[in-house]
């Protein structure tokens, strides 16, 4: 049973390697600031204090505060804490970042926000901040960075903002970033003499016999009407190969790949726990958690609850692969970085704070205490993986990883909330196909995509 269980990619070893070697290859220009200062430079930051705006509740932070005391005995520097509901940042953070003089040193963004604030000019460039000898870290080593969390969350300024290009800039680092993941039942499985699904097929008619045989759900999925919906066909639809809109803004989410991930998302939902009918994180998550179903395909998010014996009844029964592949292996980039606002007080004293709290020791410490990695070394750190085996998986899931999950442009929490995940219930429902469905949502994406800029005013990309 053993080799039953093991992960299989359709891609194969050879494919990961090579992938590895290319992210390996890559030059992300700040790795030479590793070496450039020693921590003593930061000297003459003594006895500033610094606001930072944070999560929470939120596993990650709520592991890294436990870190912030620390860092005010070594550095001197100050910390005042500013704790919001995720949902209710943006608005404190626009607020303040509007003003002649900002509310805060350090703010933690979504990815999905870091556009329309590089589009007010509200966040300062990192760059030469962490090229400054006086100020850069001993030993930071930039490189350690995972590189799609680096392009998805850190980096702007190049083709649709896109994080790669010669114009790219940095303008956040990495924290509590996450990726998607197969959570999968072990003893299912095995009773029902089913391998790990390395494939959305393998994915589908496992389901099928799991809901037939063990009178469970398959997959616990997202379906609320808005951003959640539009959150869970993101998750397939870049394993078969789609994207939203072209290199010209065309949108093709109504093409082949974007319909297979809207019918997909469909049988799943079919096949799913009752509460997929109109589940979104918290629901989704529950229902894995509380043994509803034998799959869970999302963020790993997941990792930490499922083997909290206060918060899983599935406890020593789940286990992680990569995320299915349809015509490519791929994953999701998400989560939270650190950025500093252009008018902050104290922007010195900030740029340390985000180079202490993601160096290595404590992106180690903080994943140890339950938050997430943002780094290979933590990854690759023995003790860790000994106390965390759960996580073995993720350096193969981060490789696939895909930096251009959604489009990163300031206009895109709309399209997702009211355009997008607006029509695909009607696919859940019946209402209207896929095609259908999908295709009812060019005109209005075009509309905000002219009133944004991005296509010319009377050209048709429909």
């Amino acid at each position: 049973m053993t080799s039953m269980l093991k992960h299989r990619s359709s891609i194969g070893r050879r494919a990961l390697i090579q992938a590895a070697g290319a992210y390996g290859a890559t030059c992300w220009g700040l790795g030479a600031h590793a070496q450039g200062a020693s921590q003593s430079a930061w000297g003459k930051l003594r006895g500033q204090t610094i606001r930072v705006s944070y999560p929470g509740p939120h596993p990650h932070y709520d592991a890294a505060e436990k870190l912030f005391d620390d860092f005010t005995r070594e550095t001197g520097i100050k910390i005042e804490r500013d704790r919001t509901p995720y949902l209710d940042m943006k608005s404190r953070q626009l607020a303040g970042m509007r003003k002649p003089q900002g509310d805060h040193d350090v703010i933690t963004y979504l990815v999905v926000w870091k556009a329309e604030y590089l589009k007010e000019g509200l966040l300062r460039p990192l760059d030469e901040m962490l090229a400054d000898p006086l100020l850069a870290m001993t030993d930071y080593d930039f490189k350690d960075l995972i590189p799609a969390y680096v392009q998805a969350i850190g980096r702007a300024g190049g083709p649709k903002t896109h994080p790669s290009g010669p114009d790219a800039r940095l303008y956040g680092v990495p924290y509590g970033a996450e990726t998607s993941v197969l959570g999968f039942r072990r003893d299912i499985l095995e009773r029902q003499k089913l391998q790990v699904p390395s494939t959305y097929d393998e994915l589908l008619y496992a389901c099928e016999v799991i809901r037939d045989k063990e009178k469970i759900g398959g997959v616990s999925s997202r379906s609320q009407a808005g951003h959640q919906i539009t959150h869970a066909w993101l998750l397939h639809l870049s394993p078969f190969g789609g994207q939203v809109f072209d290199s010209g803004f065309k949108p093709v989410l109504h093409e082949e790949p974007g319909v297979k991930a809207a019918e997909t998302l469909r049988r799943l939902v079919e096949t799913g726990p009752a509460v997929a009918r109109n589940a979104g994180f918290d629901e989704m998550q529950a229902a894995f958690l509380n043994g509803e179903c034998a799959f869970y395909l999302d963020t790993l998010a997941v990792m930490g609850p499922a083997k909290d014996p206060k918060r899983s009844k599935v406890v020593d029964k789940v286990a992680y692969a990569m995320h299915p592949s349809g015509k490519r292996l791929s994953g999701q980039t998400g989560g939270f970085g650190l950025a500093i606002p252009k008018n902050a007080r104290h922007p010195e004293a900030a740029c340390a704070f985000i180079q202490w709290m993601t160096s290595k020791a404590n992106d180690l410490r903080v994943a140890t205490l339950g938050g997430n990695t943002g780094r290979w070394s933590t990854l690759a750190n023995v003790d860790f993986k000994i106390r965390n085996p759960e996580q073995g998986i993720l350096p193969f899931v981060l490789r696939a990883a895909n930096p251009d999950w959604r489009p990163l442009i300031p206009e895109w929490d709309e399209m997702s909330k009211s355009i997008i995940g607006q029509a695909l219930p009607d696919v859940l429902t019946g209402r209207r196909t896929a095609r259908e469905a999908l295709a009812s949502t060019v005109s209005p994406l075009e509309s905000l995509l002219r009133s944004g800029g991005w296509i010319k005013e009377g050209r048709s990309n429909g």
